[in-house]
């Protein structure tokens, strides 16, 4: 009997133990769903090759590091305080019905604790390992994409993507005055193709929730305009997108961009332009639009461009 309870009394203890090992790896990754880890890592993507650019080839791993984390943490911070300002309309969505402070896994205070602590430690890592601009930057986007973009613009305006554009563009410079301490033309192109990507990328987001966006009362163009205007505009915003993309080649031949960027540019473009036509092509047809096909070519397009930055960067 002795024995029995003994098993009973151990089998019992790692029950708890692993009850409350399941429960910290909750909240731990209640936490880090706040932060949104999908869109900081679409963000990373363009800081990796305009940290190359300016370098002319590899920084210093330190360098980039230092510059992926703190740009981690201003990310994640910015996202922490969107989840934590737009609680209200993100109940009534069905696609963002399972954050965190929706849920309760994380309470109003402690997510707003959490943002202002990201906040301090990203400016504070890139201001002591990378420069000033960096570390100013970075407060800068913060600051813009939480409260400007998440309080004013997007429940305001139309144009919320385009305003939204700002900060979403913005690794590429920090990465840039994270290596140079000062911007230059080749970083201002690179910001701008970011900056038009987003409208066609996130407009076909916008057309699939369009009824969560409504829901919500959230003015994204899907809602207040009708389907074929989106699809121009979206096809408008593509093209802009490839052509600026052109423009690296003449403004950043001192820092080793030539034919291997520019004819994958062109090639890529092509595939991009020929998506959003597609989409407006299915909009004019009525039935199903099939908007997140522009959505994931968005993503793919992106990706490559900052791989074909890279790889003639080093070359």
């Amino acid at each position: 009997m002795t024995a029995l309870s003994e098993r009973f009394t151990t089998a019992r203890q790692e029950g708890r133990t692993t009850g409350r090992t399941a429960a910290v790896r909750a909240r731990v990754l209640a936490y880090v769903g706040l932060t949104k880890p999908r869109i900081i890592e679409l963000l990373l993507v363009t800081t990796v090759p305009a940290m190359m650019l300016a370098a002319r080839g590899w920084p210093s791993f330190s360098l980039l590091l230092a510059t992926l984390v703190g740009g981690t943490l201003a990310a994640g911070a910015a996202n922490v305080f969107n989840c934590y300002f737009d609680r209200d309309i993100d109940r009534l969505m069905q696609r963002t019905q399972k954050r965190p402070l929706v849920t309760g896994e994380v309470t109003p205070r402690a997510a707003l604790v959490f943002g202002f602590v990201l906040t301090v430690s990203s400016i504070a890592l890139l201001a002591a390992t990378t420069t000033l601009l960096a570390a100013a930057l970075a407060a800068a986007a913060i600051f813009y994409y939480a409260v400007l973009y998440t309080m004013v613009f997007k429940r305001h305006t139309r144009r919320s993507t385009e305003w939204g554009g700002v900060p979403g563009a913005a690794p590429v410079l920090i990465g840039w005055a994270a290596v140079t301490g000062s911007l230059d033309w080749p970083a201002v192109v690179v910001f701008a193709v970011v900056f038009c990507w987003q409208m066609p990328h996130f407009w076909a987001l916008a057309l699939r929730f369009k009824d969560d966006y409504a829901r919500a009362d959230v003015p994204m163009l899907p809602v207040v305009t009708t389907a074929l205007s989106v699809g121009r505009q979206s096809v408008a915003w593509a093209w802009a997108t490839v052509a600026v993309s052109l423009l690296l080649w003449p403004v950043a031949t001192g820092y080793g961009i030539g034919l291997g960027y520019t004819i994958p540019a062109i090639l890529l473009g092509g595939w991009f332009v020929v998506e959003a036509h597609r989409l407006l092509a299915r909009i004019k047809r009525g039935g199903d639009m099939k908007p997140m096909q522009l959505f994931h070519v968005s993503i793919s397009y992106l990706a490559l461009l900052m791989v074909a930055i890279v790889v003639d960067a080093i070359v």
